[in-house]
């Protein structure tokens, strides 16, 4: 009975799985977490925990959830927006009645961060056309990798086998997400913060120590503890206290080995950075932080951070939001302008010295600072010289000399 079961399974590309002894994605599908050397259990719930974690976790899904989408369409050499296409309505507006398109992006990204399976949404299509686009749970929403090594996946959307084209996957890189991949450092920050809850919280470590020269019986102790609680809660001793029988006050300070506790926390936070190819200044890890270098690690985050992810992004809506026919002239495309946007001053003698140069006119400029453009701004000319197209003559003045001319 089971090998034609497992015969059953192999032939359509599955593999039957036993529970005694879970793989770490079947373990995921039931939301089992399987514990770490520290002891602790790491998923997408208890990792998000983390404080660095989770600001890893945000800074690349809404930065890339921030950017402004369009709809490109090739024709030949060139790309042209398309403004009225279906698709940009569902990223740019609304993806469902009940989610806006910043939060499905958002939640796409973030998914595929912190789970193996990768951020899954579902297209319903009405004649063939995406209506609206669901983000469900991975508990109702499953994706499962073919047994015969292409890389396919088959999708089963609340037990029910769903066509791969209805299927938008963003996947991480190694079929891993950086959680889990990252689990044992992530497990270990989790460790080092309950210890020091622990070392920190109320009536956890005493403040000082009294030591008494003679022996002293339980009674004789308990009124020394409420006699000495006593003056140093009085108003009059000013917490000053008083002792006798010869005894002795210690108080408890950090050894180094606290202090090597807290430099080890900060270095989880560079691990954790690591894990997700953030700077850790993104993290507000600020210890080698420096105005020399922070603009450049701003710099490494959009280039080798947030750029592979958006490519990924946009590959994967591409393939699953256009038809057949679209597919090969249609793009998704995330504008990153935004990210990269210099201040006002800079912009503006950017824009200047370009204009001047007659690289590009006056409205290629007002449309990139969203602003109308105007008549005779299509011009490539040069408002800083009274010759304002190129090629053109200078100023004539009487007798054919040119202007500011001498006899």
């Amino acid at each position: 009975m089971l090998n034609r079961l497992d015969r059953a399974l192999s032939s359509i590309g599955l593999q039957r799985k036993s529970l005694a002894a879970p793989d770490a994605g079947t373990a995921a599908l039931f939301g089992v977490s399987t514990p770490t050397a520290s002891g602790v259990n790491v998923g997408p719930g208890t990792a998000l925990q983390v404080p660095a974690v989770k600001c890893a976790v945000q800074a690349i899904s809404e930065a890339a959830a921030t950017l402004d989408v369009k709809v490109m369409r090739r024709d030949g050499g060139a790309e042209t927006e398309v403004p009225d296409h279906p698709v940009l309505g569902l990223l740019r507006d609304r993806a469902n009645d009940w989610t806006p398109g910043f939060e499905f992006v958002r939640d796409l990204v973030a998914s595929a961060l912190v789970h193996d399976a990768g951020g899954l949404g579902w297209i319903n299509r009405v004649e063939g056309r995406p209506v609206e686009i669901i983000a469900y749970d991975t508990a109702h929403l499953t994706a499962q990798r073919h047994e015969d090594g292409t890389g396919a996946y088959r999708y089963l959307l609340n037990g029910r086998e769903e066509p791969a084209a209805n299927i938008i996957h963003l996947r991480s890189p190694y079929g891993r997400s950086p959680v889990s991949l990252a689990r044992e450092s992530i497990g270990l920050s989790i460790t080092l913060e309950r210890h020091a809850s622990k070392l920190f919280g109320a009536d956890s470590r005493p403040g000082g120590l009294v030591s008494f020269k003679e022996r002293m019986t339980p009674k004789a102790l308990m009124e020394a503890a409420e006699a000495f609680a006593a003056m140093l809660t009085s108003a009059k001793t000013k917490g000053t206290a008083f002792l006798d029988n010869e005894a002795e006050y210690h108080q408890l300070v950090l050894s180094s080995v606290d202090a090597q506790f807290i430099e080890l926390t900060g270095f989880q936070i560079l691990q954790i950075a690591r894990a997700f190819r953030v700077p850790p200044q993104m993290l507000y890890d600020l210890t080698r932080a420096t105005w020399s270098n922070g603009e450049q690690m701003g710099r490494e985050f959009l280039v080798y951070t947030l750029e592979p992810w958006l490519r990924a992004l946009e590959g994967a809506l591409r393939l699953a939001l256009f038809s057949e026919e679209e597919y090969p002239t249609h793009r998704v495309h995330f504008e990153r302008d935004d990210l990269t946007r210099a201040d006002l001053g800079t912009r503006a003698t950017a824009y200047s010295t370009l204009i001047s140069a007659r690289v590009v006119n006056a409205n290629e400029v007002r449309q990139w600072e969203g602003l109308a453009p105007y008549d005779g701004g299509d011009a490539f000319a040069n408002p800083n010289t009274g010759s304002n197209q190129a090629g053109a003559a200078a100023p004539q003045q009487d007798g054919g000399r040119p202007a500011g001319g001498t006899a």
